[in-house]
C-alpha cells in the first residue's frame, strides 16, 4: 500500500495521519484474537496498571505470537513507513496499549523520542508510531490527544516521571504545553476498529484515563531506520528490541493464514 503525495504532504504539515477503515473487521477479530493469547500469559512484558492491576500495556508482541511476527511485516504498515522513513527499518517495538473500561489510566504529554533517545541511546527522531485501533475509539474511552503540528517544534526537554502512572514516561513540563498550545490545535485521533494512526517521533500527544464503559485498546508497531538504531541496551529486549533486521511486507492476506 503507498500513501499518495496528498497525505505525505498532511502527515508533513500535521505530524500524524489518521487512516480509516485500513483493515477489516475479519482481520481486527484475529488481532483480538491473538492479543488475548498474549494477555493470558504471565510474562513481564505484560505490564499492568498501578491500581487495578489489568493489562496497560503488552510488548514484545512478534516474539510471543505468531500473528503479531506477520502484523509487523504487513504491508499496509511497512510500505507507508518506508516512504516516510526509508527503505531499511527495523522493529524497534510491537505493543498493545490499553484504556480498560473504568481502569485506564493516562498517558502524560510526551514525545516517544525523549523515551527513545534518554533510554535506549537513538540518535534521532526518525521513529515511525503506526496504530491499528482494535476497539472503536471515541471521544469517550480515552483517545489519544495530539497538539497538530507540534512536531515542528522538534525535540524538547523533558522530566523522567516514574510515579504518576505504572509506567516511567519522559514527560514534557507543563510550561512548555501551554506554548505549544498557543499555536497548535488539540485534536483528538478517534475512529472505528480498523482505522490506522501514524505519527512521528516529535508528535506532542497524550491520553486521559478512560472512566467509560468501553475498552480501548490499539496495536502500536515502532519502526525505525536501521542507520538510527540504539546505542544504550540497559532495558530490555521487549522495550526495545536487539535484532536490526529490516523488515520486509508480506502478503497482503498474512492475517487470514491460519496460525499454526
Amino acid at each position: 500500500m503507498k500513501l499518495s503525495q496528498e497525505l505525505l504532504d498532511e502527515y508533513q504539515e500535521n505530524g500524524f495521519l489518521v487512516i480509516p477503515d485500513l483493515f477489516s473487521a475479519e482481520e481486527i477479530a484475529e488481532i483480538r484474537e491473538a492479543m488475548n493469547r498474549v494477555f493470558e500469559q504471565e510474562d513481564p512484558a505484560n505490564i499492568r496498571e498501578k491500581k487495578s492491576g489489568v493489562v496497560r500495556t503488552a510488548m514484545g508482541l512478534h516474539l510471543r505470537d505468531e500473528l503479531f511476527d506477520r502484523l509487523i511485516r504487513h504491508p499496509r504498515l511497512v510500505e507507508p513507513a518506508q516512504q516516510i522513513a526509508g527503505p531499511e527499518l527495523y522493529a524497534q517495538q510491537a505493543k498493545i496499549n490499553v484504556k480498560a473500561a473504568f481502569d485506564g489510566d493516562q498517558w502524560q504529554w510526551h514525545q516517544d523520542f525523549s523515551t527513545h533517545h534518554h533510554d535506549d541511546g537513538v540518535p534521532q527522531p526518525l521513529a515511525l508510531n503506526l496504530h491499528i485501533f482494535l476497539d472503536d475509539v471515541t471521544e469517550f474511552n480515552g483517545p489519544l490527544y495530539f497538539f497538530k503540528g507540534s512536531h515542528k517544534f522538534g525535540s524538547v526537554a523533558t522530566w523522567h516521571d516514574t510515579v504518576s502512572t505504572s509506567f516511567a514516561l519522559w514527560v514534557v513540563e507543563q510550561e512548555k504545553i501551554k506554548e505549544i498550545a498557543e499555536t497548535c490545535p488539540l485534536v483528538a485521533a478517534t475512529g472505528k476498529a480498523g482505522t490506522a494512526l501514524i505519527f512521528g517521533d516529535c508528535l506532542v500527544h497524550g491520553s486521559p484515563p478512560n472512566m467509560s464503559p468501553w475498552n480501548r485498546s490499539i496495536f502500536s508497531l515502532i519502526l525505525n531506520p536501521v542507520e538510527n538504531a540504539h546505542t544504550k541496551f540497559d532495558r530490555k529486549d521487549h522495550f526495545h528490541h536487539r535484532d536490526l533486521t529490516p523488515v520486509q511486507a508480506i502478503e497482503d492476506d498474512c492475517l487470514l493464514e491460519k496460525v499454526a
